[in-house]
């Protein structure tokens, strides 16, 4: 089974840089407390790494 990430939006993207709204968007964070899965790989871990400080991650199986 391949890993996923699940990632949840906890902090607003408001009053961030330009980059890191785009980043939020680009992961597929709209809403707060939103909740996404994304593969685990390296360019999503990136994404996540730039956005750290707005968002939860956990790994899952599936």
């Amino acid at each position: 089974m391949s890993k996923k990430l699940r990632i949840t939006l906890k902090k607003s993207g408001i009053g961030s840089q330009q980059r890191q709204k785009l980043t939020l968007q680009s992961l597929g964070l709209r809403k707060l407390n939103q909740t996404v899965e994304q593969p685990d790989n390296d360019s999503i871990r990136g994404m996540v790494f730039k956005v750290r400080h707005l968002v939860e991650v956990e790994e899952v199986e599936g």
